[in-house]
């Protein structure tokens, strides 16, 4: 199924504002900081798994991801 760039950027922006709530980042930390550990790369590659699953479950896999990139939230 294709996406729209509109459904991948509203998807990614929910994603990003909940990883920096739970993480206590504003917006743009929480964006820089997956940007810098590969995070946002990976929901780009695997948009059609990770839109489909819950925040909160993408939100700790995401970090376990960046935390395998070196990134030290967890």
């Amino acid at each position: 199924m294709a996406y729209t760039n509109h459904d991948k950027l509203e998807w990614t922006l929910i994603f990003v504002a909940e990883f920096g709530r739970k993480f206590g980042l504003t917006v743009k930390q929480a964006f820089n900081y997956l940007s810098r550990y590969q995070g946002i790369a990976f929901v780009e590659n695997h948009y059609d798994y990770v839109h489909t699953q819950s925040f909160a479950s993408m939100v700790n896999d995401i970090a376990e991801y960046c935390h395998s990139n070196g990134g030290a939230l967890v």
